[in-house]
């Protein structure tokens, strides 16, 4: 009698053990990460999103239509995560906002196109032809030194990564280069010759940028400060859980479909230059 006792008392506190572990285990909470977005192609992110859902990280999206909102919502604390941006804009962001902002990873290298749909190519544009640029310091300037590339201007090598129209210092063929917002510069393609769009606007357009694109940016070490980034506040940048959106973003899988949707277009850029 003694030991059918003891044996009904020791499965006794082992249900209750282990029903005290399932319900822990149903009760554990998924953890919300907010993740700030410009443009409507999530596709890759879609990937680590299903991803992470397998480690208890359900990844929010917050999407935005202007460049510099995921930033001030990234620094006000409405957002936890933005990646929209190369490490350029984001030091620039900081320098005019005074954020403290910082990169926690690198997703790709976005090269900018300049595109049309009245020549096709750069060599049969005319003079006084009408051109179409981001208007923000840095893809403004980098739009500059894109047309530069292009051979249709030159300008000022004292202006470095951030020359401006009034640094213009040839334009032969004097183009008539207007800024706008960058998420207009791919609607204003009817109104122009050619535009400089970045290649998240223009994958939202319909393009592909390395097979309709009539001049694209080349992907070398001069592309480096026009890598894509995952930024954080600079207190959170050894937070676990964003390390592991990290994590899982730089992986093979995240690879593959970056390669499918962009028909590659966009470069892994954590395999080109490091993971941060």
């Amino acid at each position: 009698m003694k030991k059918l006792l003891k044996a009904i008392v020791v499965g006794a506190a082992l249900l209750f053990i282990t029903g005290c572990s399932n319900s822990a285990a149903n009760t554990k909470e998924e953890v919300t990460v907010k993740l700030g977005l410009i443009g409507a192609d999530t596709d890759v992110w879609d990937d680590v999103k299903d991803r992470l859902k397998e480690e208890g990280i359900n990844l929010e999206y917050v999407q935005f239509s202007d460049y510099n909102q995921p930033n001030a919502a990234l620094a006000d604390g409405s957002i936890d995560l933005n990646s929209f941006q190369h490490q350029f804009f984001l030091d620039n962001y900081n320098k005019e906002f005074g954020t403290d902002l910082v990169s926690i990873g690198n997703t790709v290298n976005a090269p900018l196109g300049i595109y049309s749909d009245k020549v096709k190519d750069v060599s049969e544009l005319k003079e006084g032809a009408k051109v179409a640029i981001p208007n923000d310091v840095t893809n403004g300037g980098r739009a500059l030194l894109l047309l530069q590339s292009a051979g249709l201007i030159k300008v000022d090598e004292a202006a470095g990564q951030t020359p401006t129209v009034s640094d213009i210092t040839e334009n032969k063929q004097n183009l008539n280069i207007t800024e706008l917002d960058a998420a207009q510069t791919a609607r204003a393609l009817s109104d122009v010759d050619i535009s400089v769009i970045n290649s998240g606007m223009a994958v939202d357009a319909g393009f592909v940028p390395k097979e309709d694109a009539i001049f694209l940016e080349p992907v070398d070490e001069t592309a480096r400060p026009y890598v894509n980034i995952i930024a954080a506040r600079k207190e959170d940048q050894d937070n676990e859980v964003y390390q592991k959106v990290v994590a899982a973003y730089q992986t093979d899988e995240t690879k593959k479909v970056i390669e499918e949707t962009s028909k590659g277009s966009s470069v892994p850029a954590w395999e080109t230059f490091g993971a941060k």
